[in-house]
């Protein structure tokens, strides 16, 4: 019952979010630059939702998730440009061949833990960047032009499905072995749960929905580099899962909302953009070092806020 009651409330929210911005794009309220930012916001709220199934539900430590990004990317914008298939297939393809990549890094990789999988995993992006800049299928370091396919209708709906199959997964019993993981490995395989299993599942799933991202991200602009998907992009990744807190949804798609909306409002100010936002993550983590939501999600404070106006309501 508190599972049907969340979904409903998550398909109500979306659709009432999804139809007040696309009412502001069609009477033209919103200009190009604000459509934009929604956009790169939903996106980012795509790959936050992929990332915290490995990290924050499984427990992986995974900074490649560029390398999955850039998969989607690449193949999406090769789908449409070079062979002039339907956007939706694009996006598809990208997803698949991403969720294939992440099958393929993950039976090797995933038997590592700590530091050592993070190593594993970032050499894999660093090497899907470079494969990128050596081939001239794709245009090599200097990019490949991409044409601009991506709406608002097509991010949310996106979105919207990352989200809910992400989180019918954490919800069913394959996501609680996964959580099971999380919290010790050991007993996990100790109660009998195949630990290697779960651990390629839930990487193959986040890579997937990364490939899908990417698709997004290519179509979103005009030219796409291998630069564009560098480390540094895999970090920024992370810091939304961390920053949110590890294990809570709403905490990812919290942290990726705010720090894109201040990355973006601070591109005016290049010299100084970097060190604002980092001020500003310094500060939330020295304050609030468990991240935003911790390990809770929204809809705990929406039944504890509940429960509370029925207990006051019957008291009196």
């Amino acid at each position: 019952m508190k599972n049907k009651a969340s979904f409903w409330l998550f398909l109500i929210l979306s659709a009432v979010i999804y139809g007040i911005v696309q009412l502001l794009i069609s009477v033209e309220w919103l200009t190009p630059f604000y459509t934009n930012a929604l956009i790169f916001i939903a996106i980012n709220m795509i790959l936050a939702v992929s990332l915290h199934l490995v990290i924050g539900i499984t427990g992986q430590f995974s900074i490649g998730h560029a390398g999955f990004l850039a998969v989607g990317a690449y193949v999406a914008a090769i789908v449409t440009m070079k062979f002039h298939l339907p956007f939706p297939a694009a996006l598809l393809a990208g997803g698949a061949v991403a969720a294939c990549s992440g099958l393929l890094i993950g039976i090797p990789s995933l038997r590592l833990k700590g530091d050592y999988l993070a190593i594993a995993t970032l050499g894999f992006g660093e090497i899907i960047r470079v494969v990128f800049i050596n081939m001239e299928y794709v245009g090599g370091a200097a990019g490949m032009q991409v044409a601009h396919l991506t709406t608002w209708t097509t991010t949310v709906l996106c979105l919207f499905m990352t989200m809910l199959v992400i989180m019918n997964f954490t919800n069913s019993t394959h996501g609680r072995a996964c959580i099971s993981i999380r919290e010790n490995e050991i007993a996990a395989d100790a109660m009998g749960i195949n630990t290697t299993y779960y651990k390629v599942v839930a990487f193959t799933i986040g890579s997937f929905f990364a490939g899908i991202a990417g698709g997004l991200y290519a179509h979103n602009f005009y030219m796409i580099q291998p630069t564009n998907f560098g480390f540094l992009k895999s970090f920024d990744i992370l810091i939304f899962v961390v920053l949110g807190g590890l294990g809570s949804l709403s905490g990812a798609v919290l942290a990726a909302i705010l720090l894109t909306i201040v990355s973006t409002f601070l591109q005016g100010y290049p010299e100084t953009r970097m060190i604002i936002y980092s001020v500003i993550l310094i500060v939330v983590m020295l304050y609030r070092p468990q991240g935003l939501m911790g390990t809770t999600e929204m809809t705990s404070y929406l039944r504890k806020w509940t429960a509370m106006k029925r207990r006051d309501a019957y008291g009196k």
